[in-house]
């Protein structure tokens, strides 16, 4: 008998525990939808206005292979020269993970650039943008860019500009989704997840 009520308070307790998370991360997601939508977040399909212009574009780093953009970083890099061309700002921020010696996305994406006519004076690298909260830190903590325009996909964009505003930014979003991209709900499954990590994380370390 004291075993089976054991198991039950248990399970109670399990129960109570998994619906306080699922709270915690709703909650916290809408707070970081929430702050990001206040700002200007800007659809790639309609025509940017350059009425606004900023301290610098960010574009955050994606996967590379052989040296190759993948579909998404490119579409980045894409939405990042377009709003350069259309007088955004002067500076792109390349911003990826070049940990390994095979491995390098900030050259990727800057030689993407090159190739379409930026000038390479308008290109600044960070090599260690190896998460999102390290290149929002970088850009704006390191380098102090205060008036910044954010590229990436939508799904990723709230969280982005949410961690630029927390660090006393004015950052704006510009969404880059050009097309569909293949694996998607397992990244809006995980963007959940980042978003509340993220969430504690900026608050408490900033």
């Amino acid at each position: 008998m004291k075993r089976k009520m054991l198991i039950a308070i248990i399970i109670s307790a399990l129960t109570v525990a998994a619906v306080l998370l699922c709270a915690l991360v709703v909650i916290t997601n809408r707070a970081v939808v929430w702050k990001a939508s206040r700002s200007d977040m800007t659809d790639c399909k309609t025509e940017y206005s350059a009425s606004k212009t900023y301290d610098c574009i960010v574009v955050l780093g994606a996967k590379v292979k052989d040296g190759t953009p993948s579909a998404m970083l490119e579409d980045r890099l894409k939405g990042a020269i377009e709003l350069y061309k259309n007088g955004a700002a002067a500076t792109i921020v390349l911003s990826g993970d070049c940990s390994g010696e095979d491995y390098d996305e900030v050259s990727a994406m800057k030689n993407y650039c090159l190739n379409a006519g930026v000038p390479e004076d308008a290109l600044v690298r960070d090599d260690i943008g190896f998460s999102t909260y390290e290149t929002m830190y970088n850009t704006v903590k390191t380098m102090g860019y205060k008036n910044i325009i954010v590229v990436t996909q939508s799904y990723h964009l709230y969280r982005a500009v949410y961690i630029a505003k927390q660090m006393g930014a004015e950052a704006d979003g510009f969404s880059s989704d050009y097309r569909p991209y293949f694996g998607q709900i397992k990244r809006d499954i995980r963007e959940y997840v980042a978003r509340t990590k993220d969430f504690f994380k900026v608050n408490i370390l900033n």
